[in-house]
């Protein structure tokens, strides 16, 4: 049949699933060595493509960054809502689902603690907008579990933000430190400052005392 090969997939089949094993190379190898240790050559060789199949599917190795970057993030955005809504309406119980998901979610996968929070910071200003639509994205989040349940003394968007921030760095320190934290010491550290955040006038459950 026109346009399709000796395993009788299509073109568009093909460069799909050239895309996916860069994607998957990309992965792994971004993670460790790292963004700027790995050359497009090495991603080729390790997805079993040519260079030229490369550019057929990303335009430089900061595109397959961005895209590799945004599955990660798209996943974690899902497994973290998809725990807040099963929590019990109340914010401090959002408030722990939402950070322990987030955490155990990311760390489950080393290279993806990796990637979302170290390497995409070393690829450079190209990836500053994938960056910060993330970070607008779980801020998004921290506000619609808020909204409603608390008033406090401060701009939300602005405390929510600082909240990412602080969970961002303290995920750092368990990528790059040795022996690194407990994923428990991380989620405790997490929920503490989030609590402490929103403890204006009794907003957050007695549980949280």
């Amino acid at each position: 049949m026109a346009g399709r090969d000796y395993r009788g997939m299509s073109a568009a089949e093909r460069l799909a699933d050239r895309r996916e094993r860069l994607i998957s190379a990309a992965y792994t190898l971004f993670a460790q060595p790292g963004f700027h240790a790995t050359t497009i050559e090495r991603l080729c060789a390790t997805a079993r493509i040519s260079n030229r199949a490369f550019y057929e599917c990303f335009s430089s190795r900061e595109d397959l960054m961005r895209a590799v970057y945004e599955r990660c993030i798209k996943e974690t955005l899902a497994s973290v809502t998809e725990a807040i809504e099963k929590a019990p309406p109340t914010l401090d119980d959002r408030i722990v689902a939402g950070i322990s998901e987030y955490v155990r979610f990311v760390t489950k996968d080393v290279r993806r603690a990796r990637l979302m929070h170290l390497e995409v910071r070393r690829a450079g200003n190209v990836l500053s907008g994938a960056r910060q639509q993330a970070v607008a994205s779980f801020t998004k989040v921290i506000e619609s579990s808020a909204q409603g349940m608390v008033m406090p003394p401060f701009d939300l968007h602005l405390l929510a933000l600082g909240l990412i921030g602080a969970l961002t760095e303290l995920l750092i320190e368990w990528v790059m430190s040795d022996p690194s934290p407990s994923i428990e010491q991380i989620i405790e550290a997490c929920v503490y400052i989030f609590r402490r955040t929103f403890a204006h006038e009794g907003s957050v459950a007695a549980s949280a005392q």
